[in-house]
């Protein structure tokens, strides 16, 4: 086996304000891994928040050797050698773990979720982010994400009621709710959800910094809505811990290192009664076509990473009015333009 990587810049079509801050392009990795003659795509889309950068993404490839095996079949081994050779570095990882499910999915002939014997019929309703912004450009947002029947609107900064507000003059469609962990104070807090329970909110999101966990206890006991993990939830691991907290987890493939390790999370999560809802950063269709596969064992989908940019390098998985549409191709089931 042997791999090779080039990096992107994705363009958003609008800024992406969240409470720690604001971007007008994303760096990604993506990752070919060639064998047999066969090419399986990966991607790492890395996040300052849990210190990788595109530079810490590329210094780990050039430290994994995968001749050593002799098969991507040996998928396991594969990813436990690649997971050992340093802590973090989740979405290099993840580009790695990517890459080769997509590898043995062509190989095979079969989509991923066929390999795995689900329903391509059942993906889970996918939300619209809709970030922070002015009044006039949130509404511009709300009336060019008409089409998707869910929107997940990102709070936590002091003009959270005014974000609300102003998208209810336009819709009353079902809304998630994503803090990014802007509400420092737990009184703060609940004050803000007491208010969206009247909002036709679903649940909300990470509403307070992952470090704050006995306050997240505190605020869960006292919530009128479901409380979602996401900064608070990396690996699988600690996922037990956080049902003290939450009430579901928002799985990223970039935080927890892939398909292989999503999956277990997933099974965990629900043998412990919790929501289970997949997440994404800014990326192309290679990462968000790859959660989709797993989409029939979600609650729900905020996989919309690929529609937010304007310069997706790939085709993959169509996101049709809010229901994510997996093609019959094998592996990802993604093309290059």
């Amino acid at each position: 086996m042997k791999f090779s990587w080039k990096q992107y810049d994705l363009k958003l079509k609008h800024t992406f304000r969240i409470s720690r801050g604001a971007r007008d392009t994303a760096p990604v990795i993506i990752l070919e891994l060639e064998h047999d003659g066969i090419i399986g795509y990966g991607e790492a889309s890395p996040s300052k928040r849990y210190g990788e950068t595109p530079e810490t993404v590329v210094s780990f490839f050039q430290r994994i050797n995968l001749s050593r095996f002799e098969t991507p079949f040996l998928i396991d081994e594969v990813l436990a050698y690649v997971d050992s050779i340093e802590q973090g570095n989740t979405s290099a990882k993840c580009a790695i773990d990517i890459a080769l499910h997509d590898w043995i999915g062509k190989k095979l002939g079969v989509p991923l979720y066929q390999l795995w014997g689900l329903n391509p019929k059942k993906t889970a309703k996918c939300s619209f982010t809709i970030a922070i912004d002015s009044k006039e450009v949130v509404e511009q947002k709300v009336r060019e994400a008409e089409e998707f029947p869910i929107l997940k609107v990102k709070l936590g900064l002091d003009n959270d009621e005014e974000m609300i507000n102003t998208i209810r003059k336009i819709t009353d469609k079902v809304l998630y709710v994503d803090a990014n962990e802007g509400w420092k104070d737990k009184n703060l807090a609940l004050k803000r959800i007491q208010w969206l329970k009247d909002q036709n909110v679903e649940f909300v999101e990470q509403p307070m910094p992952a470090d704050q966990f006995d306050d997240l206890k505190w605020l869960r006991d006292k919530s009128d809505l479901p409380l979602i993990a996401d900064e608070s939830v990396i690996r699988l691991s600690e996922i037990p811990k956080l049902a003290q907290a939450f009430d579901g987890i928002n799985i990223k493939l970039m935080k927890c290192t892939g398909l292989r390790e999503a999956m277990r999370m997933i099974n965990t999560a629900k043998a412990l009664n919790m929501k289970v809802m997949m997440g994404c950063m800014i990326e192309t269709a290679v990462a968000t076509s790859a959660g989709a596969h797993l989409s029939p064992l979600l609650d729900y989908a905020d996989l919309d990473g690929n529609v937010l940019i304007s310069n997706d390098p790939f085709d993959g998985v169509r996101n049709i009015r809010g229901e994510l549409k997996l093609n019959t191709k094998p592996g990802l089931g993604v093309t290059l333009h």
